[in-house]
């Protein structure tokens, strides 16, 4: 089998006389490849070309890459210098990526996000549920970071607000309140201080000897990057140039890039991918630049005006596919630090985190109308206060198991005292049962078939 080969540098200006010239009878075939993508829209890496041509003996896989080197190098949109060699990186947009754009657009704005509140009606039992997938960004985060902490245990840590035990459980707590930090600060401008800061609050506490908390690596830190063999497949520009490096970063991101009417527009997405990308190349940390990559990816989402991404899990998607995670990283270093491989694959999980947030709210729609066809049916509508409605239809669906009056109180933003009123009164109309724990009442659900039995 074949081992991964760095893509040749060619002199482009020379491949066409060279085919003129040595490959004329197959100028045509050569001429097919002249795109930035194959036949099918993908945008190809050397290392898979070469697969590619195996059965074509008669093309010149290095002319062959040639070819598609001058489609791409046409369409290229320079960004800035990294790493030590201040090699300028670029892109290209792909059909995929501004597919995906479009989809950004048109479903993670904050005005799509207030949209969607509206239409379905219910504002209350929309907060229950879009405050469960707030946490789900943080546990699938720290999931991919090795955490062996099921999803259902660690909501119940942050929902509770537990004191964390565990490493898994602080690193958990950790990247929830990164996130939280993000959004907080969505309104300021990226520094190294707020860099520094995130990895502060994501790893204090978790093995500090490991993760120097909120310090950038030095020259005696051995920082690699490894694959799951153990593989070295990344090693980071050196420890003294950092503060340079991330200078650079830091003027480009404050930069506005918003005006589309001008050469230097860039969507928010993909800069926001491009600081991702940043994190991870740059390796700042001894440790937990995944997590701190991924946050500021958030913050940058959240800093313009998508709001739905508070919602939107990518670590859920990416913690499915790893290897893929980290192959598109080892292809835009591997290819003169052409990132339109990572923001490709970066497009591909937003795609399928939002098509799984619009599932999540469209069936959350359905639920919900159904929920108010069977209370008005069974005479229990005029018995309910809004959030009483809310409190029954999140058990119904079984988003939540128990409540307790300071749950409630924190997901329906209201008074601990409303809180409390709204159970005992599910309580005392016989659809929720009730029991202490400690100085605590712990309400759940009576099964479907009990409350339907009951006359209201």
């Amino acid at each position: 089998m074949l081992r991964m080969k760095r893509p040749p540098v060619l002199d482009i200006s020379k491949v066409w006389p060279e085919i003129i010239e040595k490959h004329s009878e197959y100028f045509q075939e050569y001429f097919k490849l002249s795109h930035i993508t194959d036949d099918s829209g993908k945008y190809v890496h050397y290392d898979k070309l070469r697969y590619k041509l195996l059965s074509q003996k008669h093309i010149d896989s290095e002319l062959a890459w040639g070819v598609i080197k001058i489609a791409r190098t046409s369409q290229k949109i320079k960004i800035f210098p990294m790493g030590d060699n201040s090699e300028l990186s670029s892109f290209v947009l792909t059909p995929n990526i501004q597919k995906v754009l479009s989809e950004t657009d048109r479903n993670a704005t904050t005005a799509a996000l207030e949209w969607m509140t509206n239409n379905i009606g219910e504002e209350h039992y929309l907060k229950f549920l879009l405050n469960d997938l707030i946490e789900d960004e943080s546990i699938s985060s720290s999931q991919l970071e090795g955490a062996a902490t099921t999803t259902l245990a660690a909501k119940n840590i942050i929902k509770k607000k537990k004191k964390a035990r565990t490493m898994d459980e602080k690193m958990i707590l950790g990247n929830f309140k990164m996130m939280q930090y993000a959004w907080d600060n969505k309104d300021k401008p990226l520094s190294v201080a707020m860099i520094k800061k995130l990895h502060h609050i994501g790893v204090d506490g978790i093995n500090d000897e490991k993760y120097s908390p909120g310090l950038f690596r030095d020259a005696a830190d051995d920082v690699v990057v490894v694959d799951s063999d153990d593989n070295i497949v990344h090693t980071p520009p050196s420890a003294e140039n950092l503060e340079k490096h991330f200078s650079i970063l830091i003027k480009w991101v404050n930069t506005c890039h918003d005006d589309a009417s001008g050469r230097d527009y860039i969507h928010p997405l993909i800069k926001a991918i491009i600081i991702h990308f940043f994190i991870g190349y740059e390796h700042p940390f001894k440790d937990g630049n995944g997590r701190v990559a991924r946050s500021l990816f958030y913050w940058f989402m959240f800093k313009n005006n998508y709001a739905a991404f508070r919602y939107i899990a990518i670590s859920t998607t990416l913690k499915q596919g790893a290897k893929k995670y980290g192959m598109s990283y080892v292809h835009s270093e591997m290819d003169q630090l052409d990132l339109t491989y990572f923001i490709e694959h970066q497009c591909k999980v937003v795609l399928s985190s939002i098509n799984k947030f619009k599932k999540t709210y469209t069936e959350a729609k359905k639920s919900m109308e159904e929920f108010d066809r069977w209370i008005w049916e069974s005479g229990l509508y005029k018995k309910l206060n809004d959030n009483q409605k809310a409190i029954f239809s999140v058990a119904r669906a079984k988003l939540e198991n128990t409540f307790t009056a300071n749950s409630v109180s924190e997901r329906l933003e209201c008074s601990y005292n409303t809180a409390s009123s709204a159970l005992n009164g599910l309580h005392k109309i016989g659809i929720f049962r009730k029991r202490k724990d400690g100085r605590e009442y712990i309400y759940s659900m009576k099964s479907l078939k009990s409350i339907r039995e009951t006359k209201y």
